[in-house]
């Protein structure tokens, strides 16, 4: 698929659902080439239909990002249709209320709203470099410091909460932004909280929880369009310096003990000893 001239080419994580889906749309509006990576086939039919009138142009990618294995898949996928990402922006995420296993044993929330950012983010690293003006925005919960990482049970094997896991995801992707910002500075990255939004798949909760939800955001829940205005801003003017924290309204000084360089290098490490884990089992024969 040919690139318009003047546009961007954009990858969305997350990109048929809540927020994503509705950046998507937003960058397709401006007249952007969007790369929209999603598990939900009827999702992703439904956001290419809503597109079809864009100035832009929308191309939906089926992937399962909890797996490292089709997280690289989408990087290859991504690299196989273009040489030049503008922006990758970073949605990807999904509750669960009791504790799931992905194939490769890995907890699913730490799988998905961690993990798979930090492959994305990687691996598409040198088409952002082929940009003029690349950013990676990672919408998450930089500014809360509830929630810390589980060093000793990462995948939360002994004591799972829904919470506890999208609480220390949170502070992962906010260690994820601070060890990228330190080892590749030339593209700047964006770490945002868009905080109470009227988005995402509630569908996996237990009825009375939605329910709770749904009054909630009915009473105060800000719009979607006004969560993603600055995300879209973002895009058009990247930062010019290599990392920026931002709550809602609020710039996050970079000096929050979220933000901690050292855990940050901790965590990279461990993280490329589980990719590297995974990704020589991938290699692997299998036994007949």
């Amino acid at each position: 698929m040919a690139e318009q001239a003047g546009s961007r080419t954009i990858v969305v994580s997350g990109g048929t659902d809540g927020m994503g889906r509705a950046f998507a749309l937003a960058r397709a509006d401006r007249g952007d080439r969007v790369l929209a990576v999603g598990s939900n086939p009827d999702k992703g039919a439904a956001l290419v239909r809503d597109a079809a009138h864009a100035p832009g142009v929308v191309e939906f990618l089926r992937t399962d990002l909890t797996t490292v294995h089709d997280a690289d898949a989408t990087v290859r996928a991504v690299l196989d249709r273009t040489e030049r990402v503008d922006a990758l922006a970073l949605f990807a995420n999904r509750q669960a209320p009791r504790r799931v296993e992905t194939p490769e044993g890995l907890e699913a929330t730490f799988a998905l709203y961690y993990l798979s950012r930090a492959v994305l983010g990687e691996g598409l690293l040198p088409a952002l470099r082929r940009s003029p003006a690349p950013v990676v925005l990672n919408v998450a919960g930089v500014g809360i410091t509830k929630g810390h990482i589980h060093w000793d049970d990462l995948q939360l094997v002994a004591d799972y909460s829904m919470v506890a896991a999208q609480l220390q995801a949170a502070r992962a992707d906010d260690l994820l932004g601070v060890h990228h910002a330190a080892t590749h500075p030339d593209v700047p990255y964006v770490l945002y909280h868009p905080g109470f939004t009227r988005s995402g798949d509630l569908s996996v909760l237990p009825a009375v929880l939605r329910t709770a939800i749904r009054a909630a955001a009915r009473a105060s829940a800000r719009p979607v369009a006004e969560s993603i205005a600055p995300l879209l801003e973002y895009v058009d003017a990247p930062p010019t310096v290599p990392l920026t924290a931002r709550d809602r309204d609020r710039t996050v000084p970079l000096t929050l003990a979220t933000l901690d360089p050292g855990d940050a290098r901790r965590l990279a490490e461990v993280t490329a000893r589980i990719l590297e884990r995974l990704r020589t089992l991938a290699r692997a024969p299998r036994e007949s």
